[in-house]
C-alpha cells in the first residue's frame, strides 16, 4: 500500500453530473443571462474538464448567470433550451444534422454560438500526425477513415461557430489559421470537488513529509489508451534507474502497461486501473515525482497543462516534456523539472539529488496551482469568453 493511501482510504464516488434533464432546465432557466454547454456525451475528461467545470463556476458566481449542460440525447427539447439560453457553446461535438439544426436554432434567435475545443484534432490536414502520435495502426483502412472523419466532422462543427474558446495560445493559433474566427482562452482548471480533496491529500503529504520515505515512488498517469510512444520516451530511463537505485518503484495508473522491457522489475511496480478524477489525486499524491514525457509535435504542442497542477495541487513535484504549455507552467527547479527526451535518467537523478528542496517546492506549485487553476479564479476568463463583461 502506497504511504498517502493508509491516511486517505479510497474515497466512494459517484459522478456528480449525471442531473435528469427538467433539473437541467430549471437549472437554465435560474438567471438573467443563461448559458447552455452542449456536448456529445459525459465522459470523465472534455466533458469534465471543458462543460461541467464552467457550468459549475457561472452557477457559483452569484451573478445572476446560470448555466446548463445538455447533450445531443436532449435533442427533444431543443426549442425549449435555445428559447432559454442567451449563449450556446458546443464542446468538441462532431457535425451532425442535429448538431446543424441546434446553431441553426440559436442563429435565428440572434444568439451567439461558440465552440470550445481542447486538442488539435479539427484539422484533416494533420491526420497523420495524429495517427503517429496517438500509436494507431497506420497500415489499417479503419483507422484513417474513423480519424479522417472524426476531425473533419469537428472542423465543421467549429466553422459553423461565431467564436471559439480554447485551453492555451497555441491551440487558439491553429483554430484561428484554421477558421478565421475570434479565439478566447479559458485554461483547464480545478473543479471543487477536486480541489477540495487535493487540499486534504496536501496537507497530509506535507505533515508526514512522504518525500522523506526510504521509497522514492515515481509516478505515470494516463487518462486515456494512447500515450504508448509518449511512456516509451521515458522507458530507458526507467530501466536503468530501477536497475540501479533500489530505492526507487514505478507506479503506474490508467491505459499503459509496464511492458516488457520493465518486466524483470515487477516487484517495484504499483499497476492501477484508471481512476475517476477524484481517487486520482490520492494515487498522484502518493508519488514523489509526477512524470510527464510527451513527443515534440504540433499536436502535442497545442496539450494544456492538466496534468502538471492536477500533481502540483497535492504537493506532487513534475518532470516534464518541454512542450509549450509545460515550458509555460514549469519554472525549472522552481516548481518541477524540464526534460529533453535524452537527459530523463539525469534530469530524475537530479531532481532526486535535490529532494532537500522538495518543500519548498512543492508549496509553490500548489500555491501556484490553486492561484492559477482553481475553479474559484475562473469567472472572469469565463465571462469574458462569452462576451458577458
Amino acid at each position: 500500500m502506497l504511504a498517502i493511501e493508509e491516511d486517505i482510504p479510497s474515497i466512494p464516488y459517484s459522478d456528480p453530473w449525471m442531473l435528469s434533464l427538467p433539473t437541467r432546465l430549471k437549472q437554465l432557466a435560474k438567471g438573467q443571462k443563461r448559458v447552455a454547454y452542449f456536448y456529445e456525451l459525459a465522459d470523465n475528461s472534455t466533458f469534465r474538464y471543458r462543460v461541467y467545470n464552467m457550468v459549475q463556476v457561472l452557477n457559483e458566481s452569484n451573478q445572476d448567470i446560470s448555466a446548463a449542460y445538455f447533450f445531443l440525447d436532449d435533442f427533444q427539447q431543443l426549442n425549449e433550451i435555445a428559447n432559454l439560453a442567451d449563449i450556446l457553446v458546443i464542446c468538441r461535438t462532431r457535425y451532425e444534422s442535429r448538431v446543424n439544426q441546434l446553431v441553426a436554432a440559436f442563429k435565428s434567435r440572434r444568439k451567439p454560438v461558440y465552440f470550445d475545443i481542447d486538442d488539435f484534432v479539427f484539422n484533416c490536414d494533420y491526420a497523420h500526425l495524429l495517427l503517429n502520435a496517438l500509436d494507431q495502426d497506420v497500415n489499417d483502412h479503419r483507422c484513417w477513415d474513423f480519424w479522417f472523419a472524426y476531425t473533419s466532422r469537428l472542423g465543421s462543427t467549429l466553422r459553423l461557430c461565431d467564436a471559439a474558446i480554447t485551453t492555451n495560445a497555441n491551440l487558439a493559433k491553429q483554430i484561428t489559421e484554421y477558421a478565421n474566427i475570434p479565439v478566447s482562452i479559458i485554461p483547464n482548471f480545478l473543479n471543487r470537488e477536486q480541489l477540495e480533496v487535493s487540499d486534504r491529500i496536501f496537507a497530509i503529504k506535507q505533515d508526514k513529509l512522504l518525500w522523506k520515505s526510504d521509497i522514492i515512488h515515481l509516478g505515470y498517469f494516463s487518462g486515456t489508451p494512447s500515450h504508448n510512444k509518449d511512456f516509451s520516451i521515458i522507458i530507458p530511463a526507467l530501466e536503468a534507474l530501477l536497475e540501479n537505485d533500489p530505492r526507487i518503484c514505478l507506479v503506474i495508473a490508467g491505459y499503459i502497461e509496464a511492458g516488457p522491457r520493465l518486466e524483470r522489475f515487477k516487484d517495484k511496480i504499483h499497476q492501477y486501473p484508471f481512476q475517476d478524477y477524484v481517487n486520482l489525486q490520492r494515487l498522484i499524491g502518493s508519488v514523489v515525482f509526477n512524470l510527464m514525457p510527451l513527443q515534440n509535435n504540433v499536436f502535442t504542442n497545442c496539450k494544456s497543462e492538466l496534468k502538471y497542477f492536477e500533481a502540483a495541487i497535492v504537493g506532487t513535484q513534475s518532470i516534464a516534456s518541454p512542450t509549450y504549455t509545460y515550458t509555460n507552467s514549469i519554472i525549472d527547479g522552481v516548481n518541477g523539472y524540464l526534460s529533453k527526451a535524452h537527459q530523463w535518467e539525469s534530469t530524475i537523478k537530479q531532481a532526486i539529488s535535490e529532494i532537500d528542496k522538495y518543500q519548498e517546492m512543492s508549496i509553490y506549485s500548489y500555491e501556484h496551482a490553486r492561484d492559477k487553476y482553481a475553479w474559484f479564479n475562473q469567472i472572469n476568463p469565463i465571462k469574458s469568453a462569452l462576451g458577458l463583461i
